[in-house]
């Protein structure tokens, strides 16, 4: 029998200070699903994925840059990062966001 898992996606994931942490829920040859925790002004620096990307949201808000134009987001939102377009993102306040990079 297959394992199926049934949570909330915030309770996988602490927030620890001054960081960025994350943890891999599933990774597959088609793709990744990654929680991350950003403490507030914590982030990513720019770069780009060969892969579009859909991030949402759970807690919190950031700003995300998508080819220097600026995002606001916030818990309930989502965005989609092109496949090689530059992004960079930054915690506003602690945010707990679900990544989820489909390689096919």
């Amino acid at each position: 029998m297959k394992q199926i898992s049934i949570g909330k996606l915030s309770a996988l994931l602490d927030y620890q200070e001054n960081a960025v942490v994350s943890r891999e829920l599933i990774k597959k040859a088609t793709g990744n699903v990654t929680l991350f925790a950003f403490d507030k002004a914590q982030g990513l620096s720019e770069h780009s994925a060969p892969f579009d990307a859909l991030v949402q949201i759970l807690d919190g808000e950031m700003e995300i840059t998508i080819s220097s134009q600026p995002h606001s987001v916030k818990s309930g939102d989502f965005i989609i990062m092109p496949a090689n377009d530059p992004h960079a993102l930054t915690a506003l306040t602690p945010v707990k966001m679900l990544l989820t990079m489909i390689k096919s």
